[in-house]
């Protein structure tokens, strides 16, 4: 077995904290109280009440699939692989629940479609990266 390099276990690490900010803001999330919902802009009223709760459980997965994968990373364990998939076809379900079938990707401010963007690159380079080290043996 070949050991994690500094920059492997860098990289775990940061991928960590930004699927456990992920988490924060999904639980954050569901804390909302129907007084910060009527605070909200209509669109994103609308947007809220509209999204499936299929589309929240893929949301949980995404995030709490991608922090305990990122574990496994640190762990150089081999289910991180797997977690790190099913992480990313959250993220996949999500996008579609929220942009497609909600409607959001008509009330989506750029930054909204930035972020989610963003969260779907990482997603898929955590997998590589996982997949990577699987074949080389850095995980066992």
């Amino acid at each position: 077995m070949q050991q994690a390099t500094r920059g492997f276990r860098v990289w775990a690490g940061l991928a960590l904290l930004w699927n456990l900010l992920g988490c924060a803001a999904f639980i954050s999330d569901l804390r909302l109280t129907a007084a910060d919902i009527a605070a909200l802009p209509a669109a994103q009223q609308a947007l809220y009440a509209a999204r499936p709760a299929w589309a929240v459980a893929a949301t949980a997965t995404a995030v709490f699939g991608g922090a305990a994968g990122c574990v496994g990373l640190l762990l150089a364990r081999r289910w991180a692989v797997p977690l790190l998939a099913l992480s990313l076809l959250g993220i996949v379900a999500q996008d579609i629940g929220l942009f497609v079938l909600a409607g959001g990707a008509a009330v989506a401010a750029p930054a909204v479609w930035a972020l989610q963007g963003l969260v779907l690159l990482v997603g898929i380079a955590l997998l590589v990266l996982a997949r990577r080290a699987a074949a080389r043996g850095v995980l066992r």
